[in-house]
């Protein structure tokens, strides 16, 4: 497995996916839903994946000396490595912009402010995406733009109903900067994080079963 991802981060990176770690700053964009930050997380995996399937990446894999069930769990370990830097620079943004930016500024009305909530949001998106890539392309490894698509219209779908529940009464104490109602923000971070690490580990599962079913 350490020779996969040495692999992966050899051979298969994509620049985006050191470009789209920046895209965390967007936070401080006033008035901006906040929640496309993780799409672009998803769009860096696309270019990563259509990338090495263009270079042949998975017939060459599979002529090393590895377990075939291996291969995708590498590129899902790769993928997770990108999206936990892009939710702890997202953190780290946040708490310079509770610090520099008064109150009324940290007030969005696009949709979720940037709190610790918005964090665990971000980590649900994120587990949506692996949960819903990964084993449509693994099915059938030649396939990059529909599995993409269908992850994406999830992820949007989701963002949709975040931004639209963040206008409602009872979701008013999440949608509010830091500190207020710290407790049930950090429930919800939690609660987050865990869906995050479930879905992905899902996912491995999943493409692991239906990759060795493939014909390479």
């Amino acid at each position: 497995m350490k020779a996969l991802i040495k692999k992966e981060f050899s051979l298969c990176l994509h620049p985006t996916a050191f470009v789209f770690l920046a895209f965390a700053a967007l936070v401080f964009v006033p008035n901006y839903p906040y929640e496309v930050i993780f799409f672009f997380s998803g769009l860096s995996v696309f270019f990563i994946v259509m990338t090495a399937r263009e270079n042949g990446d998975v017939a060459f894999t599979c002529t090393l000396p590895v377990k075939k069930s291996t291969v995708p769990l590498a590129r899902i370990l790769v993928a997770a490595v990108f999206q936990c830097a892009l939710l702890a620079l997202t953190a780290i943004c946040i708490v310079i912009k509770e610090a520099t930016f008064p109150e009324a500024m940290r007030v969005n009305l696009a949709g979720n402010s940037a709190n610790l909530a918005f964090c665990g949001f971000g980590a649900l998106l994120l587990g949506a995406f692996n949960l819903t890539f990964f084993p449509l392309h693994y099915r059938e490894p030649k396939k990059v733009g529909v599995p993409f698509v269908i992850s994406s219209a999830v992820q949007f779908l989701l963002i949709a109903i975040l931004v639209a529940v963040r206008h409602l009464q009872f979701y008013t104490p999440i949608a509010l900067p830091d500190p207020t109602y710290f407790g049930i923000k950090l429930a919800v971070l939690l609660g987050g994080l865990g869906l995050y690490c479930a879905m992905t580990v899902l996912a491995g599962f999943l493409s692991m079963k239906r990759f060795e079913r493939v014909d390479v």
